[in-house]
């Protein structure tokens, strides 16, 4: 029978609220796979039935550079915003970047703050500023959480989280760690020395990270836009109309969905550019959706041949 671990979280003034999961072995286990929820410690004296777990909770996240990591951030935030619409959520991350643009697009608050970022190899010249710039970008994250006042921050990697986390752990406020892929990145490594809880996709990425019996196994959020299942004769409709009017079944139609990254990911743009002509000459019932990533859009688009059985998006 799966045994029950509860985390005890102090969200000052509210109740205590509890991060609780389950596990089919022992706690804190890295070898757990294990569902997350949140909710609030019952009080035996005011709590009733009916009350909301998240009623009134406000929570900050640090989110940037890459979709990896803010649409995790996005779908957290959904959920949140799912269970109790009262939540109060606030973004943080740089300006002129891809979360400026997204988390308002998602319609949630964003706040910019100073860009840090460290610059590999770790000794060049471009580093020597790195202290001012994190002071700056700590000092303005500390303001703006001293203004919001959250119970949490959520950071799921990326430059940004850095000062973000940082500016919290200053300030006492609970910390955790999104992390969503195989290996974590600089901030985050550096951040799970702190951090309350480190959330983690795979098994594997347990091992990455020093402090071990921090790590929780939960898979990857998924936004609630993701979720809505629409039938494959409609998505492929969607994305190539001229289906509509072709004759027979379509029920042998292959669709091949290729994902380059939000930014874009060269060794995979590369290596469809020089298979993508043979398969669909090859396979007449292939259909394939090419994603490059923003960055790697124009270039791809003039090296890509128009087909009608190709649909190229950044």
């Amino acid at each position: 029978m799966a045994s029950t671990t509860q985390f005890l979280i102090s969200f000052p003034p509210k109740p205590p609220y509890l991060l609780s999961y389950s596990s089919p072995s022992k706690p804190r286990s890295i070898n757990i796979t294990c569902c997350l929820s949140i909710q609030q410690a019952r009080n035996d004296q005011t709590t009733s039935s009916g009350s909301n777990a998240l009623n009134g909770l406000r929570v900050a996240f640090a989110a940037g550079g890459t979709g990896g990591h803010i649409y995790p951030a996005v779908a957290i935030a959904d959920e949140l915003k799912l269970v109790n619409p009262t939540s109060e959520l606030l973004f943080l991350g740089r300006p002129n970047s891809m979360e400026s643009t997204a988390i308002p697009s998602a319609h949630f608050e964003f706040k910019s703050i100073p860009a840090v970022k460290l610059v590999r190899p770790f000794f060049s010249l471009r580093n020597l500023l790195l202290p001012y710039f994190l002071i700056k970008s700590i000092t303005k994250c500390f303001t703006l959480l001293s203004k919001f006042e959250p119970y949490l921050v959520v950071g799921t990697g990326g430059y940004v989280s850095f000062p973000v986390c940082l500016a919290a752990l200053l300030k006492g406020i609970k910390v955790v760690i999104q992390e969503q892929n195989s290996v974590p990145g600089i901030a985050n490594r550096f951040l799970s020395l702190f951090a309350d809880l480190v959330f983690v996709a795979f098994n594997s990425t347990v091992q990455s990270f020093p402090r071990k019996e921090k790590c929780v196994v939960c898979g990857n959020p998924v936004r609630l836009s993701l979720k809505n299942s629409v039938s494959k004769a409609v998505s492929r409709l969607h994305f190539f109309p001229w289906l509509e009017k072709m004759e027979g079944s379509s029920e042998e139609i292959k669709v091949i969905l290729v994902l380059g990254g939000s930014l874009g990911a060269n060794a995979v743009n590369i290596a469809l550019l020089n298979v993508y002509s043979q398969l669909l000459l090859e396979h007449e019932n292939w259909f394939i959706i090419w994603q490059t990533g923003v960055e790697s859009f124009n270039e791809m688009e003039s090296l890509v041949r128009s087909h009608p059985r190709l649909l190229l998006a950044p």
